[in-house]
């Protein structure tokens, strides 16, 4: 009786090991979901918990402290269709060559929703492509779509009482109902319902066309929030821009604080699921919005300046407890955050990638804090070809910039967080200047990418001209109304 009762005992015991390796691989083994929601043309100035005491945001503030801010986050080109190449890539526009709007991603580039598909992800992708380049109404057909599977999405369009869409292979143009950051918002929400009972892990990436303009396009409710009295301007709008500043400075905050409570629904929605705690969440901008600043007309981006290239970035992920609500003094580049999320999913980080993983930084925001990225600008476009082409460097403390005919700008970012003050070149700051330096044409060799050369050699060597002749005419003083560029595949019109 003894030893039965031993046998007994012994079965039990083991029994009870087993079901608790079990529970604990079973644990271990729980996959991260990834949340990515990304807005347009949404500066990092724009929002309560950057400083901003009259845009209200109060889903995002809220979010921010249950997050990391990198408050030096930089747009590694400021236009749409780079930055977004950026980041599915994980690489510089210097090497994809994805420097102007509306070009193809080219298939043989490695992104994001293949590296998490091969993973075991599911992929869902809903709103705003741009990556497509063969025109903003037609259909993204789904081996143009770089991986992602749930498709929902149009390639480009900012009518936001009627913007269109894809249903994944349905090749009939629909449009969301209503507001559409709204109904996108809604979409995602049903998508990640669908996903509770699955068990594998997904990874759904929300492209909210908001903030961008027409800002008069806003709804009502939230315009009706920012008269013309409440507002105001940095002391880097000149008098000749004011008056269009504070016109579409109404809208813009408008559609800020609409979008912003879209944001929080999804992610009330997650919380309501049970699965935020096991999600990393990110917000951020393509780029941000001149608005008057430096003399630059509100609608342009293109430039160096905070108000273009600084744009917002936030991120939580399970266990963060240490982290949550800090600020990371740490600057971060488009580049360095595909590589980021997959070492905090541990998924391995392909050799194509060019950024640098930042997950300790995210687990240790005081680390690192005066890290530089880089951004440019290799190829200016459209409205903005009057502009140089340049490189910069931000760090937490300063801004460098360099064209071809050499420094260029210099701004100490903790003193003038206006950039009013151009300080390149000052011997005061000449040991300054030189690190700057040394740390931009670091990266700069890292990526191939030795000199600053100009537009011309990056426009050929990616095939933006015609084979038979340069296309000169791009390059005339007139260049505010060259709106196509030539490529060997045809032409392709360049919007703002």
């Amino acid at each position: 009786m003894k030893n039965k009762m031993k046998i007994w005992l012994l079965v039990l015991f083991i029994i009870s090991v087993t079901l608790t390796s079990y529970n604990q691989v079973s644990k271990k083994k729980k996959p991260t979901n990834v949340i990515f929601i990304l807005t347009d043309q949404w500066r990092g100035s724009a929002l309560g918990y950057a400083g901003n005491d009259v845009v209200q945001t109060p889903q995002l503030d809220k979010f921010s402290k249950e997050a990391v801010n990198f408050k030096n986050a930089v747009s590694v080109l400021p236009v749409c269709t780079p930055y977004r190449a950026s980041l599915m890539t994980g690489r510089y526009p210097t090497s994809t060559g994805m420097s102007i709007n509306d070009l193809y991603l080219p298939s043989e580039e490695y992104c994001m929703a293949e590296i998490f598909s091969e993973a075991g992800y599911n992929t869902a992708y809903l709103g705003k492509w741009h990556l497509d380049g063969h025109g903003r109404k037609n259909f993204v057909a789904p081996e143009r779509r770089q991986g992602w599977e749930f498709w929902k999405g149009a390639e480009c369009d900012h009518n936001y009482a009627k913007e269109h869409y894809y249903d994944n292979e349905d090749r009939t143009r629909r449009f969301w109902e209503g507001y559409s950051t709204y109904s996108i918002a809604d979409e995602a929400n049903r998508y990640m319902q669908e996903q509770v009972s699955e068990e594998e892990a997904f990874c759904m990436f929300v492209s909210l066309s908001t903030p961008h303009f027409p800002h008069d396009s806003a709804p009502d409710k939230y315009k009706k929030m920012y008269p013309r009295e409440k507002l105001t301007l940095p002391d880097n709008v000149p008098d000749d821009m004011k008056e269009w500043a504070y016109k579409e400075l109404q809208g813009y905050y408008a559609h800020c604080s609409a979008t912003d409570k879209a944001i929080g629904d999804i992610i009330n929605k997650a919380k309501e699921l049970g699965i935020y705690d096991n999600s990393i969440f990110v917000f951020t901008s393509d780029h941000g919005e001149m608005m008057g600043a430096h003399g630059y007309r509100p609608w342009i981006k293109h430039l160096p300046y905070s108000e273009a290239s600084n744009i917002p970035f936030l991120i939580s992920y399970p266990g963060m407890e240490k982290a949550k609500g800090k600020t990371a003094e740490a600057a971060i580049t488009t580049p360095d955050i595909l590589p980021s999320l997959l070492s905090l999913c541990d998924i391995d980080i392909p050799e194509s990638i060019e950024g640098y993983d930042l997950s300790d930084i995210m687990k240790d925001p005081s680390k690192d804090i005066e890290r530089a990225a880089l951004y440019m600008n290799p190829t200016p476009f459209g409205i903005a070809f009057p502009i140089d082409e340049y490189r910069a460097i931000r760090t937490a403390s300063y801004t460098y910039v360099k064209t071809p005919k050499g420094p260029s700008m210099l701004f100490d970012n903790r003193k003038d967080p206006t950039q009013i003050h151009n300080l390149v070149n000052q011997k005061s700051l000449r040991k300054v200047q030189s690190r700057l330096d040394k740390a931009m044409t670091k990266e700069l060799i890292r990526i191939g990418d030795e000199t600053i050369k100009p537009r011309d050699h990056y426009l050929k060597k990616f095939g933006y001209y015609g084979k038979e002749q340069f296309r000169t005419d791009y390059h005339i003083a007139n260049a505010r109304d060259v709106k196509v560029v030539i490529t060997p595949n045809g032409s392709f019109p360049i919007e703002e």
